[in-house]
């Protein structure tokens, strides 16, 4: 995957003396679950142990929407650190001076737990609705992070109105997928003249609030029946709640509904959330012509979800 900068074991060690000059390296395990950045599991000679995240050393297999990636995760998990009461990993050291590796890199604490992609199927239904109660608290939370503008916390650009920023996003997808030739499925022009005609929904949003925009399964760590912590933050944006993952319509369920203190949805929250879902489809189709994912089985399940939202 064009976006995974991994390295030598020899870089790798050289970058754990920089940060922890006082602990020798034992072993080194890359994780191979992400699908953007290479996440190594460090363990100490003292039985210490730590993740090593490193960013891609250039912007070649990131769509326009994806802006200081590694910057914004370092950046909202400060924020929630500050402003949350649920776990977020510490990060315990941030090197951006391409000194010893050729991308931005950063240690962070392991977080206790099992990633709940891995063990959600063998969970009790009851534990699950559970954990999505307790997901739909942890979205609420965010809710108290709040900046007077929107935008990607990775870029500088802000935004007075929601409705620009969503559009922004829209046309950085129409025109990622015109470089790489991505069938939508759907005529991209009359979507964008769709979004002119019913933008004025999106400026009922007055207050941008933190979005982790990606808190899927894949994103959620679990102990002892409960979410012990959330990960992979390169994607938080400031906008609104119902712009995250977990309000798409493959995967709302009314136990997150619940946690998260929402019944039902007015009717421009609902046209927002028909906006949000074409965005998240979108992206899925695109990223993956730009990271070169040799297994095409995401656009076509992308592409088929779009096309369901857009009937």
């Amino acid at each position: 995957m064009i976006t995974k900068n991994k390295q030598s074991e020899e870089t790798i060690i050289e970058m754990a003396r920089k940060a922890f000059p006082d602990k020798t390296v034992a072993t080194i395990t890359e994780l191979t679950e992400g699908m953007c950045n290479v996440t190594y599991d460090i363990r100490f000679s003292d039985g210490c142990e730590c993740i090593l995240k490193i960013a891609s050393k250039d912007t070649t297999g990131n769509t326009s929407n994806e802006i200081g990636m590694m910057a914004a995760e370092v950046s909202a998990m400060q924020l929630v650190r500050e402003h949350c009461s649920f776990k977020v990993a510490d990060i315990l050291a941030y090197d951006t001076s391409r000194s010893v590796c050729d991308g931005d890199y950063f240690f962070m604490e392991k977080l206790p737990g099992t990633n709940y992609s891995f063990i959600k199927d063998k969970l009790p239904e009851e534990v699950n609705r559970g954990i999505y109660r307790e997901i739909g608290g942890i979205s609420k939370q965010l809710c108290k992070i709040q900046n007077p503008q929107f935008g990607f916390l990775g870029d500088t650009q802000r935004y007075d109105h929601l409705s620009d920023f969503v559009r922004t996003m829209l046309q950085n997808l129409i025109a990622d997928g015109r470089k790489k030739d991505v069938d939508f499925g759907c005529d991209a022009d009359r979507l964008m003249e769709r979004f002119e005609n019913e933008k004025q929904i999106f400026d009922e949003v007055t207050t941008a609030t933190m979005v982790h925009w990606d808190m899927w399964e894949g994103n959620v760590f679990i102990k002892d029946d409960h979410v012990s912590g959330i990960i992979d933050w390169e994607r938080a944006m400031w906008g609104e709640p119902f712009m995250d993952d977990r309000f798409r319509r493959h995967n709302l369920n009314k136990d997150f509904l619940e946690g998260f203190g929402q019944q039902d949805f007015t009717g421009s929250e609902s046209k927002r959330l028909f906006w949000y879902d074409i965005i998240l489809y979108m992206t899925m189709m695109v990223e993956v012509f730009y990271r070169e994912f040799e297994d095409k089985g995401q656009y076509y399940w992308s592409k088929e979800q779009l096309l369901g939202v857009l009937e």
